[in-house]
């Protein structure tokens, strides 16, 4: 199999590349990265110095960043579903898209989950509540976004829905989605029934005791 994916199935970066994987149904070799498996981590290690998941290997390329993972994926190994237009000006509201998923839901998410795990004399409460503040301000401006488009970035799932999946999936049990950003909530709920990402989900369900926060009972 010439394709391996380093990866951990409860990452929120990981699952955005599982969900491209599964929309295709390309086939991979599983590298989980756990202490249980200490030769994927000595070779995640050789291969990416900086540790961050996933990591693709192709046919002895290694491809990081799981933005940049997705599209090589769309140019070396396409499927029926291709996550990026081939018109440059709607490939590019999916960049944007995608852009604002990693940079607006999942870096305030991270932000507070992370500060969660520090000793309590460690953690940063300012940072915190900003990174909340952002959280409400990017699903305000979301959630009129969406007004009337099915998916992130029209009526294609693409490459900014496998972001969304995830990213909106924890922001949720961080900070709650408030009702009043209905089309955020809808949107969600649509990522989650897309077989792609609940097949994701199902994978990560037996690691949700590892959510510091502590995973809600619902989803």
């Amino acid at each position: 199999m010439s394709l391996k994916l380093y990866a951990h199935p409860f990452s929120s970066y990981c699952q955005k590349v599982l969900v491209a994987l599964y929309e295709n149904d390309t086939p991979f070799e599983w590298c989980l990265l756990s202490p249980h498996h200490p030769q994927a981590l000595q070779d995640w290690a050789r291969l990416w110095p900086l540790q961050r998941m996933p990591v693709l290997v192709d046919a002895g390329r290694t491809v990081v960043e799981s933005t940049i993972i997705i599209e090589h994926l769309g140019l070396h190994h396409p499927g029926s579903v291709s996550l990026l237009p081939t018109d440059a000006r709607s490939a590019l509201e999916v960049r944007s898209m995608d852009r604002f998923f990693d940079n607006y839901i999942s870096t305030p998410q991270q932000k507070i989950v992370f500060d969660s795990l520090r000793p309590e004399a460690e953690r940063d409460a300012r940072g915190v509540a900003d990174a909340r503040a952002m959280l409400d301000t990017a699903y305000g401006w979301l959630d009129q976004a969406m007004s009337g488009r099915e998916w992130a970035a029209g009526e294609t799932f693409s490459l900014a829905d496998c972001a969304a999946a995830p990213f909106l999936f924890y922001a949720d049990w961080t900070h709650r989605i408030d009702p009043s950003f209905a089309n955020v909530i809808a949107y969600r709920q649509r990522l989650l029934a897309r077989p792609s990402f609940a097949r994701a989900v199902d994978e990560a369900r037996p690691y949700r005791p590892l959510f510091p926060l502590g995973a809600p009972d619902r989803d």
